[in-house]
């Protein structure tokens, strides 16, 4: 295994770069260093210099790090690392590497306490060169395209080893335990993985305890774990992730669960961790929860800011103190600065009574600035001053307060460029951005889909009161293949909205399909209609109508049916189809939609 990360030697000071929230869509590392984390796109093809000198294409401020440490190099969708004999080591995956190594999606290198995990977009080319492991996922490939096709159940099963074993002992043992058509491979010295065609879960599970029972006879203390499409995933490289992120989770001689494996309890929060990069993300995040650092939370809209934010607070000394959420988007432009700091007893007019303000009802605790983006220009340069000294004054008072806060801060917004649009101060940002978190969007992390699709399910027919359902495969394939651009929260509204639609006990494929149809339709800009006389006009031929009336219709059809499943409560139903409430409003007042009765 790789040396541990020892707290004492973070280097947590100066400014962590500020990355732009869309991130690279292809091939690229998630590379988490002390302080920040941040994604570094890889080249479709050619080589990237790994290093603490000038001259490496991806440097790393990290002590352990020779000047020319190690080198990926790219050909075909395929990622190969070679360490140049560094000092201190490369590893992956925990194992020190030891001359060259293909990478699998997911794969983590380890340089001193830098850490970067490969992403592989789905559909990225298998390994053709790196012997078993090669064959390995073309088979799966295989499997996961006959399973989709023919509605079928497709499990995978990962053997972890604390050491390097003898594949011959641990392959006979194996072989023992499996079908003639279940296919196995070393995806490293430490690491064997098999795939189980047309086996569902309960199956998967037993066989993962016949096979670690196996391998175990040999004095092995082997840690197992499985995953099976399409509950856990639906991507090869990602139904290969949760099934060894399960069998890491795994103690030594138990076979993990991989939904439990794949969540992680933060207070009374249950967050969904399954994807390497989040499970990555998470361990910075444990780090920097133990400092008092600002931090800065980056990603787009839903991709569950506020839940990094927590697990700062929740995972630091300050964790019973309170956990105060400031929404700076909703705020008034004459309240913010009361609001925030404060006020005495006639400092306006209504001041009638002294009132503590949400920087005070923070003291001991952790203050979140959501949107710090939309803090008015006025307050910024108070808000700066109150991470500088850690002081604060009321409105209309004479004496500053002392604030032992915690202060983290989240956008969706490329704060360089507001600096450069003079619309955030710079001073302010340094201030904020002493450490960065960046989270990717939900596209880039497919192992969650499935995940966060069926526990969205579940608690929404708890609060329906309604029988439970379930999705089929096909319906869970068509909604990990679907981008996203809500995130997180556009999923939930998602699911909620076929929960309540959906007489059936299985949700079917078409019911997602019709339902993300109407989402890129809502999202699409209005049509442009072309203002010619009547007799300009082409006649609509057999059964076509106009597209504008179309989508009318369907949107008309889309509210009603909220409707219908809310009890005809607005907001409800403005929040199943993911409306705004107030276009909600106004669409339903010009459609005449009204209770009947």
């Amino acid at each position: 295994m790789g040396p541990p990360i020892d707290p004492e030697r973070l280097r947590l000071t100066g400014t962590a770069p500020v990355i732009d929230r869309a991130g690279p869509r292809g091939p690229h590392l998630v590379v988490v260093v002390e302080s920040s984390s941040f994604p570094f796109a890889l080249p479709p093809l050619g080589e990237v210099l790994i290093g603490r000198g000038t001259e490496a294409d991806l440097a790393l401020d990290e002590r352990a790090a020779s000047r020319r440490h190690a080198t990926l190099t790219v050909a075909e969708g395929q990622v190969t690392i070679t360490d140049l004999g560094s000092m201190n080591g490369t590893y992956v995956n925990g194992e020190r590497l030891e001359g060259q190594r293909q990478l699998l999606a997911g794969d983590t290198i380890t340089i001193g306490a830098a850490m970067m995990i490969l992403y592989l977009p789905p559909g990225a080319a298998p390994s053709r060169q790196f012997g078993d492991a090669a064959a390995l996922r073309r088979k799966l490939q295989e499997e996961l395209e006959r399973a989709h096709l023919f509605d079928r159940a497709l499990s995978v099963v990962a053997l972890q080893f604390p050491a390097p074993v003898d594949r011959d002992s641990v392959g006979r043992r194996v072989d023992g335990g499996l079908r003639s058509i279940d296919a196995t491979g070393w995806l490293s010295g430490t690491e064997l993985v098999a795939v189980l065609p047309e086996v569902e879960e309960d199956d998967a599970a037993e066989t993962t305890r016949r096979l670690l029972a196996a391998v175990n006879v040999l004095g092995l203390e082997a840690r197992a774990g499985f995953a099976v499409y399409p509950t856990s995933a639906c991507d090869g490289d990602a139904l290969l992730a949760a099934a060894r992120g399960a069998a890491r989770g795994a103690t030594s001689g138990d076979v993990a669960d991989p939904d439990a494996a794949a969540r992680v309890e933060i207070g009374d929060r249950k967050v969904v961790v399954a994807d390497p990069a989040t499970v990555g993300l998470m361990d910075l995040i444990r780090r920097l929860a133990r400092t008092d650092l600002p931090v800065l939370v980056q990603g787009e809209t839903g991709v569950g800011k506020e839940n990094a934010a927590y697990a700062l607070h929740w995972w630091s000394g300050r964790q019973s103190g309170p956990f105060v959420a400031v929404n700076c988007a909703t705020f008034s432009e004459t309240l913010v600065e009361s609001e925030l700091f404060g006020s005495e007893k006639g400092a306006f007019s209504g001041a009638v009574a002294t009132r503590p303000g949400l920087l005070e009802s923070a003291v001991g605790g952790t203050i979140f600035f959501d949107e710090i983006g939309e803090l008015p220009r006025s307050l910024q340069p108070k808000l700066l001053r109150v991470l500088e000294t850690k002081r604060a004054m009321r409105v209309g008072g004479t004496r500053e307060r002392e604030l032992d806060v915690r202060v983290v801060a989240a956008t969706n917004r490329n704060l360089r460029e507001e600096v450069k649009a003079g619309r955030f101060r710079e001073d302010l940002l340094f201030r904020l951005n002493a450490a960065t978190v960046v989270l990717p969007p939900l596209r880039n992390r497919p192992r969650e889909i499935a995940v966060l699709a069926r526990t969205f399910l579940a608690d929404a027919c708890r609060r329906l009161a309604i029988a439970g359902k379930s999705f089929s495969g096909a319906s869970l394939h068509a909604l990990t293949g679907y981008p996203w651009p809500g995130n997180v929260r556009e999923l939930k509204n998602v699911v909620e909205y076929l929960a309540a639609t959906t007489a059936e006990e299985t949700i079917d494929e078409p019911s997602v399909r019709a339902r993300l149809a109407a989402l890129e339709l809502e999202a699409a800009p209005p049509p442009v209609e072309e203002h010619q006389p009547p007799a300009a006009k082409p006649t609509p031929a057999g059964n076509f109508s106009p597209i504008a009336d179309e989508v009318r219709d369907l949107e008309r059809r889309r509210m009603t049916e909220a409707l219908e499943a809310s009890g005809w409560v607005q907001t409800r139903a403005a929040e199943l189809i993911g409306m705004p409430l107030r276009t909600f409003q106004q669409k339903a007042k010009q459609y005449g939609l009204k209770r009947p009765g």
